[in-house]
């Protein structure tokens, strides 16, 4: 069967990573770097800083590949490991700043069908505070709980919950801005 020959050169190229094989190293790099970058850019609004982060956070990948247990996704433990370098970096600029609040407001689901380009949401969120675009991004995109959030990022529970519900009312303001100026109503 396809898909368990595809998964079984994958286990065999990370095992030569492993030991070092720089052009294991490189399929690696080449196959999971460009889902990588897109993921240091979402926390990360400079493209070129991004990419540092990236690479910084590969060299990490390969110290720490004897590590990988071939249990679960290859491409999740990259990942965890990309956000926790954006995280480390972010907190060295002290570019992540966090209002401690326990009181928010509750989340509020809204269904909003939108016709906007990644690059427009991906703008919207980059305008973003950096805490409320941090735990936005931890939360919705990637799925973290408020707990794991919380603890990821030194914070509690309930600045997780205050800082997305803020950062959904932002989105949820400049949505409706961009609507009406789409439909003409401003």
């Amino acid at each position: 069967m396809k898909v368990i020959h595809l998964h079984q050169e994958e286990k065999k190229i990370i095992e030569e990573a492993v030991v070092q094989n720089r052009q294991a190293q490189h399929k690696l790099y080449v196959k999971y770097a460009p889902k990588m970058l897109s993921v240091c850019r979402q926390y990360i609004k400079d493209l070129q800083q991004a990419e540092d982060v990236m690479i910084t956070a590969f060299m990490k990948v390969f110290v720490n590949l004897k590590y990988f247990e071939h249990k679960g996704s290859f491409e999740g433990w990259i990942r965890k490991i990309m956000i926790h370098e954006c995280i480390s970096y972010l907190r060295v600029k002290k570019e992540m700043k966090f209002v401690e609040d326990e009181e928010f407001t509750h989340e509020m689901h809204n269904n909003i069908e939108s016709q906007f380009s990644v690059e427009a949401i991906q703008f919207l969120i980059d305008a973003l505070p950096d805490g409320y675009k941090m735990v936005f991004n931890l939360y919705v995109i990637e799925g973290y709980k408020h707990h794991e959030i919380a603890e990821m990022l030194g914070i509690s529970p309930g600045t997780s919950k205050s800082q997305l519900s803020r950062a959904r009312e932002v989105l949820q303001t400049q949505i409706n801005s961009l609507n009406k100026f789409n439909h003409g109503t401003i």
